[in-house]
């Protein structure tokens, strides 16, 4: 008997997992809005210098006291980080507004002197009430820091997946995921209430780490309840929460203008999260497999009862338990690392072929969905056609996947994505609805790029490193989650470079996967040495001779029944 045996004695898909499976998937709707909160806390509104203190108290209009204190920019709109020395009474003889083209020329006459915005800034705060960078002035020579901060989020993302990762194989899996939810709630409930960036930065590193602890143990505590049929309807249908929870961020800030009642927003559910986890079960299986065979006992027959199913789980004792985890033990034995990913030539070439693609998916992804402001599009909005078009992407790729071929479908959403973005850089920025339109194609062809990196990734790597393997694959997605912010930086030098980046990384990545094997069909390695035979032909020739073998049998079975 196997522990999936025992699993469906006390009701594999019961009352219990529909609940278990519900309530984990809660959560993650909110894990979106942390993972995009940026978008809205630290949106940058219209601002320019301050007026002289002399115009202070000045009886002209706020558009004349503008015009004489601000010069216009190239693009003709008031400058962001410079006003004039002196207030240029003269531009009020115009008698109306005048073109940038007569104003640069009025500079060009009077030589006229800049400076820096020393008394501060004014915010056109139409749109929201209050962002990060209006309360701490993230604006000119501090800009950067807007992009800082989310850099510092997504280190806690890929420092909470190494310290939890590690944590939860050794104390647990609910024990984690009760702290992940607690941690949360606390760093997000401070990071609300923070009275400086570093302050909040800190405490958004606390919410990065938590999302990392949350993803790990939902995941753990799902999969380990299920039985394996269900696991691509569950994983699916979680996924899905994930992009529900895109389009909810932008319901949430729409009504919440507030950078501190929005954070707070999607920060206090995890409170109501924190407490009913309490109620979540220890996964079994680690139970089982760390030795603590009659608290895994008391856990199935508890689920047991819960699913209807009382005598059945009555049956189940501490021998029965440890004969069906044998063959989990037995494959638990051996010590393998990261290093072995990269001993072998083909597990080499392919662990740097995976990395590749894990870095440009989520280097892309995020720069496209953390800088919503330059498309010129309502911003939230936009949210919602980024958030919804995950929907169809994700249906399209595994149609892909399942007939194309899953090498294909990876190269394919990559290169189409990165194309995309490259075609983008040569549209008008005037030109909203097109740039618009290519910009949802590009995060649509990411987001299946997400959806397959997933499935391939499992499939390529052995069993006895797979989960080296996906940790490894998912740290690369996160060092580049980290690095998409900055590239945006490079764009105040020369502004096309952040989208020559963001499409090129794709494509050279999506050309990259041509190098990984195809696995639609094949079986799953178990070993290193599947993975070298598999790339060396021997195991498609070994299945061709088998079919052989097979096709002959039946051929003289035929024979003899004529």
């Amino acid at each position: 008997m196997a522990f999936g045996d025992l699993l469906e004695q006390v009701g594999s898909t019961g009352r219990f997992q529909i609940l278990h499976v519900t309530l984990l998937c809660i959560p993650v709707l909110m894990m979106a809005s942390h993972n995009l909160l940026q978008n809205f806390v630290a949106a940058v509104p219209p601002h320019y210098c301050n007026v002289h203190s002399n115009l202070s108290q000045s009886q002209l209009s706020p558009e004349d006291t503008l015009r004489i204190t601000v010069p216009l920019d190239p693009k003709g709109k008031p400058h962001r980080c410079q006003r004039y020395v002196a207030p240029q009474w003269h531009l009020l003889a115009k008698n109306g507004t005048f073109s940038s083209g007569e104003q640069g020329d009025t500079e060009d006459e009077l030589d006229v002197d800049l400076q820096e915005c020393t008394d501060g800034w004014s915010y056109n705060m139409t749109e929201m009430t209050s962002t990060i960078i209006s309360e701490w002035h993230l604006v000119c020579d501090m800009r950067s820091l807007k992009q800082m901060g989310q850099t510092i989020y997504m280190g806690g993302v890929l420092v909470g997946a190494l310290v939890f990762g590690g944590l939860s194989d050794k104390y647990g899996r609910r024990i984690l995921l009760l702290l992940s939810n607690l941690l949360m709630a606390v760093s997000g409930t401070c990071a609300a209430f923070s009275s400086s960036f570093p302050l909040f930065c800190l405490f958004r590193f606390g919410c990065g780490m938590a999302l990392s602890g949350l993803g790990l143990n939902t995941f753990s505590l799902i999969v380990e309840w299920i039985p394996t049929r269900v696991r691509t309807v569950v994983g699916t249908i979680t996924g899905y929460c994930y992009t529900v929870g895109q389009l909810l961020l932008a319901v949430i800030a729409y009504y919440i203008r507030d950078w501190r009642w929005l954070t707070l927003a999607v920060s206090l559910p995890f409170y109501v999260f924190f407490l009913y986890s309490w109620w979540f079960h220890e996964s079994s299986r680690w139970l089982a497999i760390n030795n603590k065979s009659e608290q895994a006992v008391k856990a199935l027959k508890s689920v047991a009862k819960f699913n209807g199913r009382h005598e059945e789980g009555e049956k189940i004792d501490i021998k029965m338990l440890q004969e069906s985890m044998k063959k989990e033990m037995s494959s638990s034995q051996g010590s393998y690392s990261v290093l072995d990913l990269f001993r072998t030539p083909r597990m080499r070439t392919m662990t740097i072929c995976v990395s590749a693609v894990w870095l440009s998916t989520s280097f892309a992804y995020y720069g496209l969905s953390m800088d919503l402001q330059k498309f010129g599009v309502d911003i939230y909005l936009i949210q919602v056609i980024f958030g919804a078009v995950d929907i169809p992407a994700k249906v399209v790729i595994t149609v892909s996947m399942s007939f194309v071929g899953r090498r294909p479908s990876q190269c394919g959403a990559l290169i189409i994505a990165g194309v995309t973005i490259l075609i983008n850089l040569l549209v008008p920025y005037d030109k909203q609805t097109v740039r618009t339109c290519l910009a949802v194609v590009g995060k649509g062809c990411l987001a299946a790029s997400f959806n397959c990196c997933y499935l391939y990734c499992g499939e390529l790597y052995p069993t006895i490193i797979r989960q080296n393997g996906m940790g490894w694959a998912s740290m690369m997605a996160r060092v580049g989650a980290m690095v998409a912010p900055m590239v945006l930086l490079t764009g105040d030098y020369i502004p096309w470079l952040p989208g020559l980046i963001y499409g090129g990384a794709p494509i050279l990545s999506g050309v990259a996967a041509i190098f990984l094997p195809e696995t639609l069909g094949s079986p799953l390695p178990d070993t290193i040495q599947d993975v070298e035979e598999r790339g060396s032909g021997i195991s498609s020739k070994k299945s061709q001779k088998e079919a052989i073998i097979l096709q002959d049998t039946q051929t003289n079975l035929l024979k003899q029944a004529a």
